[in-house]
């Protein structure tokens, strides 16, 4: 598999070119594009209550799309929803944590779940809904806006507002708390907090989506009699 990321950081998108015979699965709704040597299957990927699980608990579809390469090879292409940057996370063997939404496609050999991280609120949940990816292949993620990869050391510490998390690799410890008291939390516009602590790599995203919507519903118009 070989992936092409275009259109960086503000409106990309991801050309794959598989072998033949290779698999990617990917997000429902994903897809672009493809070549007709390419052909479709939907499933819930691992059976009914994992595909509730991922979607309810790490809000991302019930169902996800298998694309299979005929004896020819083929061309299959993604997008995110949101207008921003793709990486590509290459993965042999250990496990990755994203924040919901972020999961675009993976290879055959990559199984995404969800997972519970604690009774903390995060990425406004009422507890830790992350998406737990692990396994052998590549692993492509979304973020709203530019992608900013960074590796922190053993011991090294980084505080992130949460809106801005895209993923970590399994080696980050995390602790998610508010920004102060009530008071400075609400004055502050910050709220919520990640404490990340090395070693690993993190992915953030450079735009928040919850700022957006904080933004957007107020100039939205509304109906008056």
């Amino acid at each position: 598999m070989q992936t092409e990321i275009r259109y960086s950081p503000s409106f990309a998108i991801a050309h794959v070119t598989l072998s033949p015979r290779e698999q990617i699965r990917a997000e429902a709704g994903a897809m672009v594009m493809k070549t007709p040597s390419v052909d479709i299957e939907t499933s819930t990927q691992g059976g009914f209550f994992k595909g509730l699980r991922r979607s309810v608990l790490g809000g991302e579809s019930f169902f996800m799309n298998t694309f299979t390469a005929n004896d020819h090879g083929g061309l299959v292409s993604f997008a995110p929803a949101l207008p921003g940057d793709i990486v590509s996370w290459p993965l042999t063997g250990q496990t990755v944590y994203l924040q919901s939404g972020s999961f675009i496609a993976s290879g055959a050999g990559v199984d995404v779940d969800s997972s519970w991280g604690g009774a903390k609120t995060f990425f406004s949940k009422e507890g830790l809904f992350l998406l737990k990816v692990t396994g052998t292949g590549d692993l492509l993620a979304s973020a709203y806006g530019a992608i900013e990869s960074r590796e922190i050391g053993p011991g090294e510490q980084l505080t992130v507002d949460t809106g801005h998390m895209v993923g970590w690799s399994e080696g980050v410890q995390y602790n998610v708390r508010k920004v102060g008291g009530w008071k400075s939390t609400m004055l502050s516009g910050e709220g919520l907090v990640v404490d990340l602590t090395g070693p690993g790599r993190i992915y953030l995203q450079t735009r928040s989506p919850d700022d957006f919507v904080s933004w957007l519903v107020p100039r939205l118009p509304t109906n008056r009699n």
